[in-house]
């Protein structure tokens, strides 16, 4: 991977928080006319059959690698397509935003020691740095930095959903790495998204949702649109692509952007204060992404420079 290449995955990467935040506020309109497991099976639908076409005109079917990543790669949809949002949404009607979002932004932190046991991924004191410097943001960021609010945190069974969607999502960006050492990213976005919205549709089934469908609103078609072709197509691709290019460690750093990212879309949108902790949490996650990220790659960028002049000096 040539340094061109290796900068832009980095920069690419940016817009995955910016898709999922921005789904969190659209799902939030949208589930008041749509039940969850409904709007989430429309959505991996929808998204499954754009990535059908995208297939059909740009990529050639590896019908040998798919074979032999069969397991993992369904193992990837019931993870993270099906069991995610399952527990997710799930959780959501036992339990507060605020513990599963706080549950939910420890991601990185298992994702990378995931990796350094089972995928052989690196780990130093700066990965370590940045990202216990991210997490510590994104506390900041969500609980708007009242330290009472973490003091009154009560747990309950819903929090065990939101840890089985923590593990489901783990588990997901784990095989990804094994998968993708055969699989495309865009075969296995596919086979993912198409796989976890078929086990989406089975639960929705006890939803009786489907009537509500004909009658969704132009507001919600729009949420709809955005969710399917940036947070799902878009986004799930870019997050493949760069967990197959930089690892899971490096790119599960990225997760804790998307609180930050909701956040400022709430303000935008909807006009919701933002307060001086959670402009200093922000700051706080974006430097460990920098840390994790663009601060390695520029040392490198740096040292082999300097390599290269010294074997022209010596030449």
């Amino acid at each position: 991977m040539n340094s061109e290449k290796s900068i832009s995955i980095y920069l690419w990467l940016f817009l995955v928080p910016f898709f999922w935040g921005g789904a969190f506020v659209a799902a939030e309109h949208l589930v008041t006319e749509l039940p969850p497991i409904t709007a989430a099976t429309l959505r991996f639908g929808l998204a499954g059959l754009l990535l059908m076409v995208i297939v059909a005109f740009r990529e050639k079917i590896d019908r040998k690698a798919i074979k032999k990543r069969w397991l993992a790669l369904l193992l990837m949809a019931v993870t993270g397509i099906f069991g995610y949002n399952l527990f997710f949404f799930i959780a959501l009607d036992i339990t507060t935003a605020i513990n599963g979002s706080l549950i939910v932004a420890t991601s990185p932190v298992f994702l990378t020691l995931g990796a350094v046991l089972f995928l052989n991924e690196k780990w130093n004191k700066q990965l370590g740095l940045g990202i216990a410097m991210s997490l510590i943001g994104v506390i900041i960021v969500i609980s708007k930095g009242a330290l009472a609010v973490l003091l009154n945190l009560a747990f309950n069974q819903g929090d065990l959903l939101f840890l089985g969607a923590l593990f489901c999502w783990v588990l997901h960006g784990l095989l990804g790495k094994i998968v993708m050492k055969d699989v495309t990213p865009v075969m296995t976005t596919t086979i993912t998204t198409l796989v976890g919205a078929g086990l989406l549709a089975i639960s929705s089934i006890f939803e009786n949702g489907w009537g509500n469908v004909p009658y969704l609103s132009a507001q919600a078609w729009m949420e709809m649109a955005f969710m399917v072709a940036c947070s799902s197509v878009l986004g799930f691709l870019l997050w493949n692509h760069g967990i197959k290019k930089i690892g899971a460690s490096k790119s599960s750093i990225y997760m804790n952007l998307v609180p930050i990212n909701t956040a400022l879309i709430a303000v935008l949108i909807y006009g919701s204060p933002l307060t001086f902790s959670q402009v200093f949490g922000m700051i706080m996650v974006l430097t460990g992404v920098y840390l994790v990220t663009f601060h390695q790659y520029l040392r490198n960028k740096r040292a082999a420079r300097k390599m290269k002049a010294s074997q022209q000096a010596v030449n």
